[in-house]
């Protein structure tokens, strides 16, 4: 039996990380030791103190049956806290908070509470794959604009046509950026919610998954600029080694946030009450962040001084665990990418994760993205690598 699949997963493009899960499965094949520096899953552990919660929680929720669609009122309460205790923003648990399954799934769930056929969303390129995907899956159609060094890796919001304005329902941001590390500063920030408001769109923004993970100034959240008009996606998969556990939240506008509630309780039951009690602990516990951070920038600092050892032109980062490197003169990140492989390192070459805008611009084209999970042992190794790099 060979049944015809759907025309929308006939169209829908490979998930670009499994490609490179792939990739990494032939270099193995062929006897390569690989450092892969490709998909951004921590190699630390999960913190003790989370793993104690998880079991205890576990003991506790025995015999509890299913889980809240939104979350327990004590998880949603953390979440309160943490954003309190962290942006200086308060929430009301009941109303303006939701728990997820990680953010992936709000993402890719969120245009489902406000799109109709024919309805756009403005998505940044390089940009996370679920921001279109869901778009397209919830009938609507995807406008890409491009985040250019030039622009400090910011939405040039102002130059969005008109035409494309009066069609939009959303626009999704990410800050910390993934790939590129940026952060957005508070006056951007504002200018972004005048616009927004202006046009009559909502604020979709990716904030949580690296607002904890930076190396300069702390990355300031939008919800400090209002609420009203936004929703806020959160994920500790990163902040707390925790990517296998599937938990996060969404926070903002009550009115938004209750009509993602609506999707949500027709798609999933749930993230399981033990896993909300490990997530309670995590959101409490600052000091592990801390550690973390600074492993993170020591790798990145190791990473940084070799590529420009040998020869590649500066990149830094002020957020995330990514490194956005630009390929020399004359080269793109294809072809960069190809020259690490054989040096047996892994990257993701910025075209895989951009998209083609309308005026053809593909801003990932002369980049490749570098996540820093490798051990420092492999750090260590991948940088001696790089040092017989031949451009």
């Amino acid at each position: 039996m060979n049944p015809p699949i759907s025309d929308r997963i006939a169209k829908t493009a490979p998930y670009p990380f499994a490609e490179i899960d792939k990739k990494v499965a032939e270099l193995k094949e062929q006897g390569m030791e690989v450092i892969d520096f490709g998909v951004g899953d921590p190699s630390s552990p999960t913190p003790d103190f989370v793993i104690d919660a998880l079991h205890e929680g576990a003991k506790k929720h025995a015999t509890s049956g299913y889980p809240s669609y939104i979350g327990s009122g004590d998880y949603r309460s953390a979440c309160s806290a943490y954003m309190q205790k962290n942006f200086g923003v308060e929430l009301d648990p009941e109303t303006e908070v939701s728990s997820t399954v990680g953010s992936k799934e709000a993402v890719f769930h969120f245009p489902l509470a406000y799109i109709n056929p024919g309805d756009t969303v403005i998505c940044p390129t390089p940009g996370y794959t679920p921001y279109k995907t869901g778009t397209e899956y919830a009938g609507g159609e995807s406008f890409f604009v491009p985040l250019l060094e030039e622009n400090n890796y910011l939405i040039d919001y102002e130059a969005i046509p008109e035409e494309v304005c009066k069609k939009t329902k959303i626009i999704w941001t990410n800050y910390p950026n993934s790939p590129t590390g940026a952060c957005a500063p508070r006056e951007w920030l504002e200018g972004l919610v005048a616009w927004a408001k202006s046009n009559d769109i909502i604020i979709a923004a990716d904030e949580g998954c690296y607002h904890d993970l930076y190396f300069q100034e702390k990355p300031t959240s939008i919800l400090e600029v209002t609420k009203e008009g936004v929703i806020a996606i959160y994920s500790l998969s990163k902040r707390n080694n925790m990517t296998g556990y599937r938990v996060g939240f969404v926070a903002g506008d009550q009115e938004i946030v209750s009509a993602f509630k609506k999707v949500k309780t027709n798609i999933d039951s749930g993230t399981p009450n033990f896993v909300q009690e490990a997530a309670i602990a995590a959101l409490q516990n600052d000091d592990h962040v801390a550690s973390m951070l600074e492993q993170y920038r020591t790798k990145k600092d190791m990473l940084t001084s070799a590529l420009q050892g040998a020869g590649l032109p500066e990149s830094d980062s002020d957020a995330t665990f990514f490194l956005w490197q630009r390929a020399p003169e004359g080269m793109t990140g294809v072809e960069l990418a190809n020259r690490f492989v054989d040096l047996g390192i892994v990257v993701i070459p910025g075209a895989w994760i951009s998209d083609t805008t309308a005026e053809g611009i593909n801003p990932g084209e002369h980049y490749v993205r570098f996540a820093l999970m490798p051990t420092m042992e492999q750090m260590e190794e991948a940088c001696s690598r790089i040092a017989e790099l031949s451009l």
